[in-house]
C-alpha cells in the first residue's frame, strides 16, 4: 500500500502522507515516495500549485524509528547523495517540494514533528491549526535535524531561535510557530486556507510564480549583485512569454486572465 497520495484536479496537486495509524511518521519507503511524487509532478507543465498534508489525526509525527532501524542498510544506503542533486533520501524528500516550479502549501494539523516539520518546512506557504504541536524533534534522539531542516530555518527564523528550538526540541503550538515565523497564517481549516491562498495563486501567471520561486530560492543567502542579475535574467524571459501577455491583456480588459501550460 503506498504511504503517500497524490491526486491533481485542475491543475492542483493533492498531495497526502497516507499512514493515518501510526500519525503518518515516515519509513523509508514514504521518503522514497515523496521524492518520486515530487519528480513526477515537476514534469507536469499544467501544475499551477500543490497541497501538502496528512491523513488521519495528523500532519506527521517524524520517523518511524522502529520501522526504519531495521534495515541499516537501508538506512546506509538512503544517506548517500546524489552527486547530481547534492541531497541524500532524506534530505530530498523535503527539498524536493523546494525544486518545484509551482508553490507549494502545507496544511499543519496534529503533530508536526522532526522529519514532517521539516517537510513543512519546505513548502513555499504553511497554515497551522492553532494547537497543532510543532517540534524540532530531533534533539530528544540525540541527533541534529538533517532533512534540510537546518537550511529552512535558517531563512525563516533568527539564529538563536532556529538553535533553542533544535537544542531543546521544546513542543511550541501552531500559534506560537505563526509568532515565531515558521507558519505563515494560523486557521481552523488549514487545508481549506490552502486553497484560499492557491485560488489566489492561480490568478497569476504560472510563468511569474515559477520565475519568482526561482529567485528567491536561488537568490536568499546570495550577494546584492548576484541577486540583481538574476532579477535581469528571470525579467527578460518573463516579458516576451505567452502568459505574460495573457496576463496584461486580463488586466487591461479587466477580466480573469486565461494561462496556458507554464513554461520550460
Amino acid at each position: 500500500m503506498p504511504t503517500v497520495t497524490c491526486t491533481v484536479t485542475d491543475g492542483v496537486a493533492d498531495v497526502r502522507l497516507d499512514r493515518p495509524e501510526k500519525l503518518n511518521a515516515l519509513t523509508l519507503e514514504t521518503l522514497r515516495e515523496l521524492v518520486a511524487t515530487a519528480q513526477r509532478l515537476r514534469r507536469d507543465t499544467t501544475l499551477r500549485a500543490v497541497v501538502l498534508s496528512g491523513e488521519g489525526e495528523a500532519f506527521c509525527a517524524g520517523l518511524d524509528f522502529a520501522t526504519v532501524m531495521k534495515d541499516p542498510t537501508a538506512i546506509a544506503v538512503a544517506f548517500v547523495p546524489r552527486p547530481w542533486r547534492g541531497t541524500n533520501t532524506f534530505q530530498e524528500a523535503c527539498w524536493a517540494w523546494r525544486r518545484l516550479p509551482v508553490p507549494v502549501v502545507a496544511a499543519v494539523h496534529g503533530h508536526c514533528l522532526g522529519g514532517g516539520l521539516q517537510i513543512a518546512l519546505a513548502a513555499d506557504f504553511r497554515y497551522t491549526t492553532p494547537d497543532a504541536t510543532w517540534s524540532v524533534l530531533e534533539g530528544k534522539w540525540g541527533i541534529i535535524p538533517d532533512m534540510s531542516g537546518v537550511r529552512s530555518l535558517s531563512e525563516l527564523v533568527g539564529i538563536d531561535t532556529a538553535k533553542r528550538l533544535t537544542m531543546t526540541a521544546e513542543n511550541i503550538t501552531g500559534d506560537e510557530a505563526h509568532e515565531l515565523g515558521l507558519a505563515t497564517g494560523v486557521s481552523g481549516d488549514p487545508y481549506a486556507a490552502a486553497y484560499d491562498l492557491v485560488a489566489r495563486l492561480r490568478t497569476r501567471s504560472p510563468d511569474q510564480l515559477a520565475a519568482a520561486k526561482r529567485l528567491f530560492e536561488d537568490t536568499w543567502h546570495t550577494s546584492a549583485r548576484r541577486t540583481f542579475s538574476r532579477e535581469r535574467v528571470e525579467q527578460a524571459r518573463l516579458l516576451f512569454a505567452r502568459n505574460t501577455r495573457a496576463a496584461q491583456r486580463a488586466v487591461v480588459e479587466r477580466r480573469t486572465p486565461e494561462f496556458g501550460p507554464r513554461a520550460r
